[in-house]
């Protein structure tokens, strides 16, 4: 296969997807197929070139996927194919942009609070043109807006009804990420709402405090539509919570950081595609806060509260602060820990959540920083090992946002740490009564065998029509699950479970606290209670890589 398909190389032109525009017809989401003229190939960068005619699903597909599906394709050298930079695109046309060192104070997302809405709120997926950097517009897609969504907060006890309209010309769905609801409501491929559609679920908020994340969960598209701009933060709160004397002014020292990567290319938003894209996720050359690029946080001399969300398709961030400075972990996927954890890094896969007190009271402004990707894949057995080369700040530290502590607070600012958190129960493992082993599969050969599925769970690819595992109601289970190639995130739907072993030794301190997404790459042990329903709809268990999902590693599970 991968000398037919080298002796197919004729094409010295590549294909970028970028926002429409200069009279290229584009795709439905706005991107079109174009290699600026400005800069020619290079012939020691050649890769291959894809007819992007009547492509009616993702275009990151596999090579023997996309064969299938009838896209012409040709590749300019075998080389460059075994290389692995046969299909990512953008390698050879990219032009540095000169992003500016400040693109200005952090974005705040609007705050809607249910209860100041008479427990009714509405959301608009919508399509929309975003200017990241001056001068510069790019397709997008946001709930209310032209990118990204307003933050949501619901209070524990209430129930919440959410009117989703779809004013995209897809199908798409809304997926209340962490939220414990049944599975006719949790917003998965099985609730799609269609152009023109509307959805309207009615959400029981029966849980702690926490902070959650809500993106789209199409099937087939939830890359796309996510790394567009279709995601948001969704806060649940509590009186527990609001007794503690945490810091909770919203947007001013209780702070919503959705963190994500985009790749740019002269300032505006592409989406990279090809067989490495699909194998490794989506990497960008540019990290955003918020939608913003190195933005600056204005904050109060005092504690700050940080709620950490890693919204980004593919990447893992190792944070920390540019001085060092220790901080204070309260919080994770699930709510609010125990007790508070000093740390001086953090590591956060795509689909985390951690939220962090910072003490600003030395009045110095600090940058939050990322240390390089190494969550990217392995290639031992083709003979090589992928090097991720889509960041141009690979060599460093890449600054995430950075913060000023010059505000007085709206109210007396405190830098006294609650000693104890919240308390919760957790399942016993001696009432355990089923265990499961999943194992998430990537086959390399895969790609070029249209007799494998590269991406799949336990040798299974993703089918709707399929229930997987079949789980009892109020059942307290043991699932060990590992990875192959590279760590991947992994998250369950409708439960929040705890660590119990990692590669059969005791957790890593940072698997600690209520989880609904975890790295798994050694095999990790989860112990779970089902205590939501999944009989008219069932849950997803799937690799949070959001290129990986769309392939087909991902599984279902009824709870009845």
């Amino acid at each position: 296969m991968i000398d037919q398909l080298a002796r197919a190389a004729t094409s010295l032109e590549g294909q970028f997807f970028l926002p429409r525009g200069g009279g290229h017809k584009s795709d439905r989401f706005g991107y079109y197929g174009y290699c600026p003229p400005e800069r020619p190939l290079r012939e020691e960068r050649r890769f291959a070139s894809v007819d992007l005619i009547g492509i009616e699903k993702s275009a990151f597909a596999s090579v023997s996927r996309l064969l299938r599906r009838g896209f012409e394709m040709t590749f300019l050298s075998r080389r460059t194919l075994l290389a692995g930079g046969g299909l990512l695109l953008g390698a050879a046309c990219t032009r540095r942009f000169a992003t500016p060192d400040q693109a200005g104070t952090l974005p705040i997302p609007r705050l809607l609070d249910a209860r100041d809405h008479g427990q009714r709120i509405g959301l608009r997926a919508q399509e929309g043109e975003t200017t990241f950097f001056p001068g510069r517009r790019s397709a997008t897609m946001g709930y209310n807006g032209s990118y990204l969504g307003p933050t949501l907060r619901v209070h524990r006890g209430d129930d919440v009804t959410v009117t989703v309209s779809n004013n995209l010309s897809a199908d798409t769905t809304v997926h209340w990420h962490g939220l414990l609801v049944p599975g006719e409501l949790d917003g998965s491929p099985h609730q799609t709402i269609s152009p023109g559609e509307t959805w309207r679920p009615t959400l029981p908020i029966r849980q702690p405090a926490a902070t959650l994340f809500y993106h789209s969960h199409a099937h087939g598209r939830t890359a796309e539509q996510v790394y567009a701009g279709l995601a948001g933060l969704l806060f649940v709160t509590d009186e527990e919570e609001q007794g503690l004397g945490l810091p909770s002014d919203y947007g001013v020292d209780d702070l919503p950081i959705l963190i994500q990567d985009r790749q740019f290319v002269d300032g505006r938003l592409v989406l990279p595609a090809g067989m490495m894209v699909a194998l490794d996720g989506r990497r960008g050359n540019v990290i955003l806060v918020n939608g913003a690029y190195n933005p600056r946080a204005d904050v109060p001399r005092s504690l700050v509260r940080l709620r950490l969300v890693n919204g980004s398709n593919a990447r893992t961030y190792d944070l920390s602060f540019s001085d060092g400075r220790a901080f204070y972990w309260i919080g994770t996927e699930g709510g609010l820990l125990e007790k508070s954890v000093e740390l001086q890094s953090l590591t956060l896969a795509s689909g985390q959540r951690a939220e962090i007190l910072v003490d600003f009271s030395d009045g110095k402004p600090v940058s939050l920083v990322s240390a390089p990707d190494q969550s990217t894949l392995r290639m031992h057995g083709m003979g090589m090992m992928h090097r991720h080369e889509a960041s141009e700040n690979n060599a460093g530290n890449e600054t995430v946002l950075t913060f000023s502590p010059r505000l007085a607070s709206s109210k007396r600012g405190s830098t006294t740490l609650p000693l104890l958190l919240a308390s919760r129960a957790v399942p016993n493992p001696a009432t355990v009564v089923a265990r499961r082993r999943l194992v998430l599969n990537m086959r390399l050969g895969g790609m070029m065998d249209s007799d494998e599925e590269p991406l799949t769970i336990n040798h299974r690819r993703f089918d709707m029509d399929r229930i997987d595992e079949e789980v009892e109601l109020g059942a307290v289970e043991i699932w060990k699950v590992s990875g192959q190639k590279m760590a991947h995130p992994f998250h369950i739907h409708g439960v929040h479970f705890d660590v119990l072993s990692r590669d059969g030794e005791e957790p890593d301190l940072l698997d600690q606290g209520p989880r609904d997404t975890i790295v798994v790459d050694e095999p990790v042990e989860l112990l779970i209670r089902f205590d939501q329903p999944a009989s008219k709809a069932p849950f997803l268990f799937h690799c949070h890589i959001l290129e990986h999902e769309d392939e087909g590693m991902m599984g279902q599970f009824s709870v009845t």
